[in-house]
C-alpha cells in the first residue's frame, strides 16, 4: 500500500540529517539502509530513520518535506527529540516482518505495510500549528 510519507535520517544522533519523502517508505529507506540510494546519503552515511509523518495525498508530503528542509537545523532536532527522544532507529517500527524474515534478510517485497506513526494520532497538533500559535 503506497501511503505519502515526509522522513528524517540521521547519521548518529545530532548528526547529519536528511529529509526526504517518498509514497513507500519501508522500500526506500531499505535502500538508504543498504546503500542502493546513490547521493548524500551513501557519501555522508546517514542511514538511521529517526522520525516520520504520513499523510492524506502527496502533495501535502512534498509541502512540508519541502517546508522542512528550510527549517533551521536546531528546528530539525527539536521535532526529531519530541517524537524519539533517544534517537532510536524507527526501522523495526515500520518494517515488521513476516514470519521467518528477519531485518538482516528483508527485502521491500518482503516487508509488511507500514503502520500509522503516532505523529498522525487524531487530535495530536503538529509542529507547523505549535510554531504558528507560538508566534501569535
Amino acid at each position: 500500500m503506497k501511503i505519502p510519507t515526509v522522513y528524517l535520517l540521521s547519521s548518529k544522533p545530532r548528526g547529519t540529517l536528511y529529509a526526504g519523502v517518498t509514497s513507500d517508505v519501508v522500500k526506500r529507506v531499505w535502500q538508504h539502509r543498504e546503500g542502493c540510494a546513490d547521493g548524500f546519503t551513501s557519501r555522508h552515511g546517514v542511514k538511521t530513520l529517526v522520525w516520520y509523518e504520513q499523510h492524506p495525498t502527496m502533495a501535502s508530503a512534498i509541502a512540508r518535506e519541502k517546508a522542512i528542509k528550510r527549517w533551521p537545523r536546531q528546528r530539525k532536532f527539536d521535532l526529531i527529540q519530541r517524537a524519539n527522544p533517544k534517537w532510536r532507529d524507527l526501522w523495526s517500527d515500520i518494517a515488521g516482518t513476516k514470519s521467518g524474515i528477519t531485518y538482516s534478510t528483508a527485502t521491500p517485497a518482503n516487508l509488511v505495510n507500514v503502520p500509522t506513526p503516532s505523529s498522525m494520532v487524531p487530535g495530536l497538533r503538529r509542529d507547523d500549528d505549535i510554531q504558528r500559535t507560538r508566534r501569535s
